[in-house]
């Protein structure tokens, strides 16, 4: 039986996706597993079960190209991963076929109750990935630890004592309000320096973040930015070799779980009631004050709605002294 899996974007949510991928996929190795993202998410898929075939779309692409490409996989079942208008296509397409279509449920209703209520979601969205594929009568049970079953080597021109910790620092996220000011960060990374046998690396993209991170080397050479510097295999192969990773409710953290590091969210307008809590993340290591206006969002925005960002009024102090305590 061949399964046709559609997640297009973003990075960190098709890291979400990963664990139930892998984990049906070897549950059921006489089935074929087709996973439709896009070029740049593919890159995540690193050392899959045999029976898993990654295929991109380029953007942009005509639908009718789309389904055409499609066309060429002989698909039986479909695993709608995504929920959106263009997945919507592939849903219809092969629905008038006669094919089976289970779709990822975003709970709407679920989610005002989160907004409106502060209740805890039922299900985290790495969970619901698992549950699309049960829809289709293909119950599995989590079987993913890591992208690397044997963890890889350090990538070249870097070596790690026994007696050193590395500490990875990814400060930025898609939207402002899910941010830690930047300047209690560039803080957090200077006590952090100043700890003995204590290594920093900077995560971020290439461009204005990699131009902001490359300045905080300056506080010393225990801070290293990587931002923009390696290819993503080898970032995720170098982050399976930190003692622990510090970032916002971003595709840092969903990328650092799927190497088995452990992670410190730090977290503002979204909180882990919101489901995306990284994959086996422990809600002990997610700094977030739950004041009464937290969450306000589920996935983020540009504006804070008190206009004052206090939910992100969390003292540097306190996040060195959590990590001290871990490590």
């Amino acid at each position: 039986m061949n399964i046709l899996v559609v997640r297009l974007s973003a990075l960190g949510d098709v890291a979400m996706t990963i664990p139930a991928i892998y984990s049906c996929a070897k549950t059921w190795p006489a089935y074929t597993f087709h996973v439709l993202t896009t070029a740049f998410c593919a890159q995540l898929f690193i050392q899959p079960p045999k029976n898993v075939q990654v295929h991109t779309l380029q953007k942009p692409v005509s639908t009718w190209k789309m389904l055409r490409q499609l066309q060429q996989m002989d698909i039986d079942v479909v695993a709608d991963l995504h929920n959106v208008l263009r997945s919507w296509v592939i849903d219809l397409y092969y629905t008038l076929k006669g094919k089976r279509v289970a779709i990822l449920q975003k709970q709407r209703k679920e989610r005002h109750r989160i907004l409106k209520r502060h209740q805890e979601t039922a299900t985290p969205f790495t969970q619901r990935y698992f549950d699309v594929f049960q829809h289709l009568g293909l119950a599995t049970t989590p079987q993913f630890t890591s992208l690397f079953p044997i963890p890889p080597a350090i990538p070249q021109g870097w070596e790690k004592t026994s007696e050193e910790r590395w500490i990875g620092i990814a400060p930025f996220a898609r939207y402002r309000n899910k941010t830690y000011p930047l300047e209690r960060m560039r803080e957090v990374v200077e006590q952090l320096a100043a700890l003995p046998h204590t290594h920093v690396f900077l995560f971020g993209a290439k461009g204005q973040e990699a131009a902001q991170l490359q300045q905080w080397t300056a506080i010393g050479q225990q801070v290293t930015s990587l931002a923009g510097q390696l290819p993503l295999a080898e970032e995720l192969a170098l982050m399976t070799h930190l003692d622990v990773m510090v970032t916002m409710d971003s595709s840092n953290m969903h990328l650092a779980s799927l190497v088995g590091t452990r992670v410190v969210s730090i977290w503002g307008s979204t909180t882990p009631a919101c489901g995306f809590l990284g994959w086996q993340q422990h809600t002990d290591d997610a700094l977030c004050r739950h004041l009464g206006c937290q969450p306000c969002t589920i996935a983020g925005s540009e504006n804070c709605k008190k206009g004052n960002l206090v939910c992100m009024d969390i003292a540097p102090q306190e996040i060195v002294s959590h990590l001290k305590r871990m490590l």
